[in-house]
Parts: C-alpha cells; sequence; structure tokens
C-alpha cells in the first residue's frame, strides 16, 4: 500500500453482481430493484431491530437508502443473502469512509429475523470485512454499539474486533443521542472466522 492511496473502487464495479462468497452466504451491491424484498423484511423484523436500529420499511425509503450507498463515494453497502436460495438475510454498510493517512470506514448493519442467530451475519461479515481490507485498501473498520446490544457486541467480538472505548451521547437514535461502545479491527489484526 501506498502512503498516499486513491480511491477505494466501488465493490463490484458497475454490475450490481455478486462481490464475495462464503460457504453459506454472498454478499453483493444493493439494487434498486431489492425494494419489495428488503422492506418486507424490515417490516417482519421490526421487534429484532427496536430500539437499535431503523432500516427503511418503505419502497420510497429503500430508494433513498439504497441510492446514497450506491452512489456515494464515501459509503460502500452489502447485502448478506443465503447462497442456497439469494434471499437476503442481512445487510453491511461501511460508511464515512476517509482516506489519505485514515484509511478507515464506520460500519453499520442488521440482520433480519428469519437470519437471525443462524451464523449468516457472522460469514456475511467477514466476508466484507475482507473486502475491506482487500479490494477497497483501508486499514481500520469501527463499529459503534449501543452497550445493551448483547447480540450486536456478540457478532463482532466473535470476529476479532476489540474494544476501544466508550462514547457517552454519540449518535442520535429513536429520539435521543445514545452511549455507544467503540469496536474497531484493523488489517493488521486479521479476522477470526
Amino acid at each position: 500500500m501506498t502512503d498516499r492511496p486513491g480511491p477505494h473502487p466501488r465493490p463490484d464495479g458497475a454490475s450490481g453482481g455478486l462481490v464475495a462468497e462464503g460457504p453459506r452466504t454472498v454478499i453483493r451491491p444493493f439494487r434498486l430493484d431489492d425494494a419489495a424484498e428488503f422492506t418486507a423484511l424490515a417490516r417482519e423484523s421490526g421487534r429484532l431491530h427496536r430500539p437499535w436500529l431503523f432500516p427503511p420499511q418503505t419502497a420510497a425509503a429503500y430508494t433513498v437508502y439504497a441510492r446514497r450507498l450506491i452512489e456515494d463515494p464515501t459509503k460502500a453497502g452489502f447485502l448478506v443473502c443465503e447462497r442456497a436460495d439469494g434471499r437476503i438475510a442481512g445487510f453491511i454498510n461501511i460508511n464515512n469512509i476517509v482516506e489519505g493517512a485514515f484509511l478507515s470506514g464506520a460500519l453499520g448493519y442488521g440482520a433480519f429475523a428469519h437470519a437471525a442467530g443462524r451464523g449468516l451475519m457472522s460469514e456475511g461479515l467477514g466476508l466484507v470485512v475482507r473486502q475491506a481490507f482487500g479490494p477497497l485498501g483501508l486499514h481500520r473498520l469501527e463499529a459503534n454499539i449501543q452497550p445493551r446490544n448483547a447480540s450486536s457486541i456478540a457478532l463482532v467480538r466473535r470476529l476479532g474486533f476489540r474494544l476501544e472505548g466508550f462514547s457517552p451521547d454519540f449518535l442520535f437514535i429513536d429520539g435521543a443521542w445514545r452511549d455507544h461502545e467503540r469496536w474497531a479491527i484493523t488489517a493488521e489484526m486479521g479476522i477470526r472466522a
């Protein structure tokens, strides 16, 4: 890697196809035509997601959300899909991608109810981390997690993220500023998967 890396490549260029695959999952970019499946799964998963996250539940909201992930060079969005049938199991986004000396991004993610507890997000997140440290050329990924979100903490811990600190009143979620733990992984650490 050079001292001054250039812009990171988009997850798969413009094809909208497969980015990487594991034994049970594949990751691929968001597509605008995923709206119906994604929003139906988001509505079905409300009890799992609340109060931690609020993915789009309407086609209009999904279009705005997906366009930002597709078009904004400071973001890279991935859908985690079951390899057997292509059904969307969850989503993982790398937000706030900063280049230059920092080479970092912030993770956001969520599983859908039918996939929760099956290890699909662990595999999918492992694929995304490899993509981030490989083709995207990043050095560090950070996940900011509310302290009571045990499932999310278990996910990053399983992959080898380390707890780096605590940020009071860090993100505005569900009508209030929420405390978060800062979990991170760097390319040198490698991932457990």
